[in-house]
């Protein structure tokens, strides 16, 4: 495998496309990321919630079989 050394251009390229990225408002990230740390920690609470309930019934249909 032959090593090549990256250009500069490279470089000038990148920076170029990153300066045509409409990047979001503080404001706008602040409120996507708030949306997302609440769906997680509903999304959390859901999928607890029914592990819980599946372990009582499996604790149970086990202790009912004894």
């Amino acid at each position: 495998m032959a090593d090549k050394a990256i250009s500069p251009n490279i470089f000038k390229g990148v920076i170029s496309e990153l300066r045509k990225v409409a990047w979001p408002s503080r404001k706008e990230t602040l409120h996507l990321s708030l949306v997302v740390v609440i769906i997680s920690v509903l999304l959390g609470l859901y999928i607890g919630f029914f592990d819980y309930i599946f372990a009582k019934l499996v604790a149970f249909l086990i202790s009912f079989r004894s």
